[in-house]
């Protein structure tokens, strides 16, 4: 409640561009999925009444973030997605963008690499998660937003394109979903 409360009080600030990064998770707690799935539908409905875009984190829990997400009218970013291209295609359908961070830079990470390949870059965000999942070649340190620059660099090896072309893409859906208006 007071999380929530904290969230009213506060989204009206100018700084304040989203409601995130809140979601679902399977992964450590598996007992509270109906409160979890309850707390989800509260933010996104504060979301929906501030006209707010949201953050989405979902581990383990694909089909019933989606599910729920089908219910509103909301646009966002999957932040740190590692599902399938199917179900990036689906998010993509109801309005959100996929996060893309660190991960796609490791040895093992085949599958959102070819997620990466088959994705126009107009769905794409470029994310750190800082301090967590930083890129080669600074895995197992601690993770900055200095180092997205790695991200778009795989994502410019990736798909064959220059990466200057990475950056403004990237950069321009960050603007138009979040709405941003700033010189850089």
């Amino acid at each position: 409640e007071e999380d929530i409360k904290y969230i009213e009080e506060h989204i009206k600030d100018k700084k304040i561009v989203a409601i995130g990064e809140i979601g679902l998770d399977y992964y450590w707690v598996k007992d509270n999925k109906e409160k979890q799935k309850e707390v989800f539908r509260r933010q996104l409905d504060l979301a929906t009444k501030y006209n707010k875009p949201v953050i989405i984190h979902s581990r383990d829990s694909i089909q019933d973030t989606y599910d729920i997400l089908k219910e509103y009218k909301l646009k966002g970013s999957m932040h740190c997605f590692n599902s399938s291209i199917e179900m990036a295609r689906e998010f993509i359908k109801l309005g959100y963008k996929i996060g893309v961070g660190g991960v796609v830079t490791f040895k093992n990470a085949k599958k959102l690499q070819d997620i990466v390949i088959e994705l126009d870059l107009g769905n794409i965000l470029l994310e750190t998660d800082s301090p967590y999942l930083t890129p080669e070649p600074y895995r197992g340190t601690r993770n900055d937003p200095s180092k997205v620059y790695y991200v778009a660099q795989k994502i410019s090896e990736l798909k064959n394109v220059k990466l200057e072309t990475v950056l403004n893409q990237t950069e321009n859906n960050a603007r138009s979903l979040f709405d941003l208006d700033f010189k850089v």
